[in-house]
């Protein structure tokens, strides 16, 4: 499995509701994408004051990197994507991306 950890600086400018709009869109990829299975996102809460310069993220859980390349591909992700760049402080610099290999939970 695949956690994709997608964490973002936005412009000042930019309100919260713009902001929820694109996150939250890349969430709907998820009906055209088997194996992707889970999406959340939200704004940063920085309990340990370590990252506070990226106020919002968001987290997909693929089942295998064959999905994570789906999604990728994907039109709609392709458009989300370049509004984000194009919304984040310094572009692509405003965008920090992980990629962890996890465990499938057992049970």
């Amino acid at each position: 499995m695949l956690k994709h950890c997608v964490f973002v600086k936005f412009a000042a400018h930019h309100p919260s509701a713009e902001r929820t709009r694109v996150l939250g869109g890349f969430g709907e990829v998820a009906r055209d994408v088997p194996g992707m299975l889970d999406f959340c996102f939200g704004e940063n809460l920085d309990f340990e004051n370590k990252s506070d310069e990226y106020g919002d993220g968001f987290i997909v859980t693929f089942q295998d990197r064959s999905a994570h390349l789906a999604y990728e591909r994907h039109p709609l992700h392709l458009a989300l994507g370049a509004e984000l760049v194009a919304m984040c402080e310094g572009g692509h610099d405003g965008i920090m991306v992980f990629d962890l290999e996890i465990e499938p939970p057992r049970g």
